[in-house]
């Protein structure tokens, strides 16, 4: 009698390529509704005899996700931050955790400047003015923004996502400032970026776009004070995740005009909730968290994440494993 093959999860509706990684070797059960999220109680159910997981940041991997997977082996991000998952709690059950860094880099960097662009440039506002038939005439001073080549940019974490932002700046001719906790002089020399602590760099910077992962370190990082420290006429672009930033500070640093403007692609509870004060300003533009949202990246994304859990648990070697001390 054949052995039943083991049996993974998938939360979402992925590209074909990203499944036919794993139908050769698996059993595949999969959440096929693609713009809603696995309900909890059936995601807890589906843990209960699955070996290896493919989610998404909308699944929360924790003890009660764990105490009820007793056969999982390796729960597999398609994504590169993690702050979805209890990794502490993953390793101390011996369960690998995987991400997909790399394979985002580019595009999420073109989303952040372009994101950077449109919110100086008030294009969303714009376009607004064309469709709703508000354009009457050229005006001096009508929809004017801010100026973004040779500005000064100051970038928060210069890890892949960072320097490929500070790459995007060069072009324009802008200035880059850096904040991190590492000095890192491989970055500077390949990015040109000057490192700067975090309030020298919020007074000198036009501009200000957050790429750090969410930690207990990060976590608000830029609230009342920061919002307090940076120019009037400054933006903020934040792509990484939305609790690095005070979303209350940053309302009234907004509705105030204590900055000029702000971009976001991320926030602290998503999707947006209805009532969010943000969406009654007219200077921030708020994007559905599309940072890698292209087809060849979140192709390569679900294969990257599909590849990752056939690895482990058909020769125990993942490309990407977040706690390697779980394969110990």
């Amino acid at each position: 009698m054949t052995a039943p093959r083991p049996l993974v999860y998938v939360t979402r509706m992925l590209p074909e390529a990203a499944l036919e990684v794993l139908r050769p070797h698996f059993e595949v059960r999969q959440w096929t509704q693609e713009e809603t999220p696995v309900p909890r109680d059936v995601f807890l159910a589906e843990a209960a005899s699955a070996e290896g997981i493919l989610c998404l940041l909308t699944e929360r991997i924790d003890r009660e996700f764990l105490e009820r997977a007793p056969m999982l082996k390796v729960v597999a991000n398609m994504a590169v931050g993690y702050d979805n998952i209890d990794v502490a709690a993953c390793t101390a059950r011996k369960v690998l955790v995987t991400n997909t860094p790399g394979v985002l880099t580019e595009s999420t960097a073109d989303l952040a400047f372009a994101l950077l662009m449109a919110t100086a440039r008030r294009l969303p506002e714009a376009r607004d003015v064309v469709l709703q038939d508000r354009w009457r005439a050229w005006s001096p001073m009508f929809l004017t923004g801010q100026d973004v080549h040779h500005a000064t940019l100051g970038i928060l974490g210069l890890g892949r996502i960072g320097r490929a932002v500070a790459r995007r700046a060069s072009g324009f001719g802008m200035k880059v400032l850096y904040y991190s906790r590492n000095r890192s002089e491989e970055a500077e020399a390949e990015t040109g970026a000057l490192c700067r602590p975090l309030g020298d760099l919020l007074r000198e910077s036009d501009f200000v776009s957050v790429h750090q992962p969410l930690t207990p370190e990060t976590r608000h990082i830029i609230g009342e004070r920061e919002f307090g420290l940076m120019k009037r006429s400054a933006v903020l672009v934040n792509t990484s995740r939305g609790l690095v930033v005070d979303e209350d500070a940053l309302y009234r640093a907004l509705r105030d005009r204590t900055i000029w403007a702000a971009g976001l692609d991320v926030f602290e509870s998503e999707p947006l909730s209805a009532d969010s004060p943000l969406r009654t300003l007219d200077n921030v533009v708020l994007l559905p968290h599309i940072g890698s949202a292209t087809i060849a990246t979140r192709t390569q994304m679900a294969l990257a994440a599909a590849t990752n859990l056939r690895e482990y648990l058909l020769r125990g070697k993942p490309v990407s494993p977040v706690n390697p001390e779980a394969m110990e």
